[in-house]
């Protein structure tokens, strides 16, 4: 997306610069997934059996799909500018189709390498790909309305909690898609996991596109209003959380330490995101947002072409892994998480290059799909 103007081009680069910033978060994430995975038990966030580290560089990743679905939003309210409400609802529609069969492809197979698969996951690019669809049919509304229908699903969907559906009934299919982590059968031996149900995500990336207008204005007033959005998310997810009540499934208890209790109030929801957790990721993302205005830096990099990176980004880590197990690793993992971090510092120059790479490609070609990437 090319927008003329030093003023807008300083505020897409910082949108990139933040965007790079929640890439990289996530390429130490799934350098975890590849390398560590046999450390934990279940749930890396489980204070009852996770360790510090690996609790912190978890709960560092949970940026990641909150900025980036809110970024998309954005985005998307930006290159609307000038353009029909039809022309930008078409678009989001091709763009979220095209990300739904980029995850049950390339995607899948980039994190199996098998073919067929066991398990289909449907995973963060589709859960993009079907918010970008949900988007394209609110971009007809006002603003308002779109800002509306975001605050409303985002802080009143963990009221839907207690729904349930029985399995293999159509109404749990569509319940797992929208609200409910599960497993669906497709066909002998094929199943597929719902690992993003869409309605939360719906909503952020509504509210992504209602703040659109701030990117229109003063730099000065931009910033003040994310640092306000920021603040009062940070606050209310701090008031709601310790209540102990509505917005978060998992309750918070007093530790043995002090350190386990802030692991404890910071354990929080991912699938599907609760309240507290759409609270403090997107709390954190506003101020960063705010202090990253006008500037970009390497990180932009990344940010400007970040579909790439992602897809480029699971195949290095899938075949280093296999590397790393030919050359004698075995079966075995890493030994600490400092490791996965190495593996990720190591990692991201290279890809850093091949984004730039492909970031100048993307800028000199007119084909669509390297547009869209």
């Amino acid at each position: 997306m090319t927008i003329q103007g030093t003023a807008t081009t300083q505020r897409i680069r910082s949108i990139d610069g933040l965007r790079g910033l929640v890439m990289l978060l996530m390429l130490v994430d799934h350098a975890r997934e590849f390398f560590f995975i046999g450390h934990q038990v279940g749930d890396p966030m489980d204070i009852a059996t996770t360790t510090p580290g690996l609790f912190f560089t978890r709960l560092a990743a949970h940026l990641c799909a909150p900025v980036f679905v809110a970024l998309t939003g954005l985005a998307a309210w930006l290159y609307g500018r000038g353009r029909s409400a039809a022309a930008v609802s078409a678009f989001l529609l091709k763009r979220g189709l095209f990300l739904i069969a980029l995850e049950l492809t390339l995607v899948g197979f980039g994190w199996s390498f098998a073919v067929p698969p066991a398990m289909i996951y449907l995973q963060v690019i589709w859960a993009i790909g079907l918010s970008m669809i949900a988007l394209a049919a609110l971009v007809h509304l006002p603003r308002a309305a779109v800002a509306t229908i975001g605050i409303v699903i985002v802080a009143g969907h963990n009221l839907l909690d207690p729904v349930a559906f029985a399995p293999g009934t159509p109404a749990h299919a569509a319940w797992a898609i929208l609200h409910e982590r599960a497993v669906l059968p497709l066909a002998e031996g094929l199943r597929a996991r719902t690992s993003y149900p869409v309605l939360p995500w719906i909503g952020v990336i509504a509210i992504g596109y209602a703040i659109g207008p701030w990117f229109a204005g003063p730099a000065a007033v931009r910033r003040r209003r994310l640092i306000a959005a920021g603040v009062a998310m940070l606050l209310a997810f701090v008031a709601i959380r310790a209540a102990n009540g509505y917005g978060e499934p998992v309750a918070w208890t007093v530790g043995a330490t002090p350190l386990a209790t802030v692991m404890s109030f910071l354990n929080l929801t991912k699938y599907p995101p609760s309240l507290d957790f759409l609270l403090l990721t997107l709390g954190i993302g506003a101020l960063l947002l705010a202090a990253w205005e006008g500037r970009g830096g390497p990180l932009a990099v990344l940010g400007g072409a970040p579909l790439f990176f992602y897809l480029l980004h699971i195949y290095a880590l899938h075949l280093l892994r296999l590397i790393w197990t030919q050359a004698g690793g075995g079966a075995g993992d890493v030994p600490s998480i400092a490791w996965v971090w190495a593996i990720a510092a190591v990692c991201a120059p290279p890809l850093w290059l091949a984004t730039r790479w492909f970031a100048g490609v993307k800028r000199r070609s007119d084909r669509w799909w390297i547009r869209y990437l």
